[in-house]
This record gives structure tokens, C-alpha cells and sequence, in this order.
């Protein structure tokens, strides 16, 4: 493992040196500052010498280095195809950060109370503005919310309303196909 002439480092101390002789498990060595010392093999490293340029460039491993420097590919989801004439479908957050600045002082019949008629706003504007599709985005939490809007939507005859795509929301969202009443 060691030979004469190796440049060594001790493990548990800051001394280098040159190793002078070995003798069984024992290594003689002249440290940088001169002295002779003698170590155990285990209490020593083997140093690169970087004088030789080529060996230490033959013992790169290209190929590692290569995989390294990659940079992964941004993992794909399936995403919904759209014509390019398509229009967005209006979605709606119904939680209730996104309702009011400060929820503070505000009860849990209030909170759900504002979002069901926040809800209902909605679904009129779009059943008068002939919007055909709309989601409302409610989470998932205890289902309370979810509740109150399918008993909602279910007052309406011109409603269907089902769990949103789940790619694209999760189980915290229902999509509203609103059917046009014709004139």
C-alpha cells in the first residue's frame, strides 16, 4: 500500500510528509518540516501526487462527470388539448382567503354562508351570460363546502355537475355544464 517516496497524510493531524521506509505495519516518514516520525499504516492517506498531470487526467471518469452536468427533464403531464379558437373555462376559488382579506371575527356559518353566495353570484352570471361551463375550486378539507354546493347546484334544472378533471385539480373541485334554456 505505501512505498518509498509516497507522499502521505497523517488522518487525525495536519502533518504531511514523504514516506521514508516501511517495516510491517509500521511507516517511517519525513514529515514537511523535517522531522522523522514513524505511523501506523492505518493512521495514514496516500496523497495524489499532482505533479503528473496525465495520471490524474486518465483517472477522470468522464462519463460520471457527463450525468452530472445534465440537467433533468422536467417530468410531462398529460395536458388538456385546446383548439386555439377555445376560450378558457372561468374558474372560481371558493376558499376563503381568496374571498376576504381578513377572515378574522368571522364564524363558520359566515364563511360558509359568503361562499355559497359567492357560488350562487357565479352560476347566475353565468346561466345570463350563456357561459356554457364553469369550476368551482372548494378543496377537499372536511366536505362541508363541497356539500353546500352540490345542494345548491342541485336547485337548479338547467345544471349538471360533476368532479372536475382530477389531473388538473385533485378531488377539491366540481365542473358545472349549465344547459341553454333557448328563447
Amino acid at each position: 500500500m505505501f512505498s518509498k517516496g509516497d507522499k502521505v497524510s497523517v488522518l487525525d493531524d495536519a502533518i504531511n510528509g514523504v514516506v521514508l521506509a516501511v517495516k510491517g505495519n509500521e511507516v517511517t516518514v519525513e514529515t514537511d518540516e523535517g522531522f522523522v516520525m514513524n505511523f501506523l499504516k492505518n493512521e495514514l492517506v496516500k496523497l495524489n501526487d499532482s505533479s503528473n498531470l496525465m495520471d490524474s487526467i486518465k483517472r477522470i471518469n468522464v462519463d460520471e462527470i457527463k450525468k452530472e452536468k445534465t440537467i433533468p427533464k422536467p417530468r410531462s403531464f398529460v395536458k388538456e388539448k385546446k383548439d386555439k379558437h377555445e376560450v378558457g373555462v372561468p374558474e372560481f376559488d371558493l376558499h376563503i382567503e381568496k374571498l376576504v382579506k381578513n377572515k378574522n371575527g368571522m364564524s363558520n356559518y359566515d364563511i360558509l354562508t359568503l361562499q355559497a353566495e359567492t357560488a350562487q353570484r357565479h352560476i347566475e352570471f353565468a346561466i345570463k351570460n350563456r357561459i356554457p361551463k364553469i369550476v368551482f375550486i372548494h378543496g377537499v378539507g372536511e366536505g362541508v363546502l363541497k356539500a353546500e354546493l352540490n345542494f345548491l347546484l342541485g336547485r337548479y334544472d338547467n345544471i349538471d355537475f360533476q368532479e372536475a378533471n382530477y389531473q388538473k385539480y385533485g378531488q377539491g373541485a366540481t365542473e358545472v355544464f349549465i344547459r341553454q334554456i333557448k328563447k
